[in-house]
């Protein structure tokens, strides 16, 4: 399912949309976060002859272009999605390693403390904040509860 702004946003920087472009375009706006090694699972479902470095080639020109962004969510590979939905910044769960979308201005005092204390600016779509997410709270305090209880 191509877009027509796909198509345009291309063609306007002087690009076509290839085959190889439009099913990564494809796999990222499916995964919303995934791997480089992800994106090629899901492009392999359709076209099984696309290599790895295909998909970080693309993925480097697509980031260039502005309509993939990439984020850091833990040791390894970065993490891509649709720029246009990029608004946000990341909780990552260290249990479950869930991925949680934040808005940015969730952290408008930190970046206001950090532009005013050091001058600078930041990047808040690269950032990710490690924690643990609510359901794995719950857990971890019923885990405590139970053992500090138990004979």
């Amino acid at each position: 399912m191509v877009t027509t702004d796909w198509k345009t946003d291309l063609r306007q920087r002087g690009y076509r949309l290839t085959p190889q472009r439009q099913l990564v375009l494809e796999a990222v706006d499916t995964l919303e976060h995934a791997s480089p090694d992800e994106i090629l699972t899901e492009v392999r479902r359709t076209a099984t002859g696309v290599n790895i470095s295909t998909v970080y080639r693309t993925l480097e020109l697509l980031e260039e272009l502005g309509l993939v962004s990439h984020a850091h969510l833990g040791h390894g590979a970065p993490t891509y999605h649709l720029a246009d939905r990029h608004h946000h910044m990341h909780l990552v769960c260290r249990d479950c390693e869930t991925v949680i979308e934040a808005e940015v201005s969730v952290a408008g005092a930190l970046t206001d403390q950090l532009r005013a204390t050091f001058g600078f600016e930041t990047d808040m779509k690269h950032f990710a904040i490690f924690g643990r997410c609510a359901d794995c709270l719950a857990k971890a305090r019923t885990n405590t509860k139970d053992s500090t209880t138990a004979p």
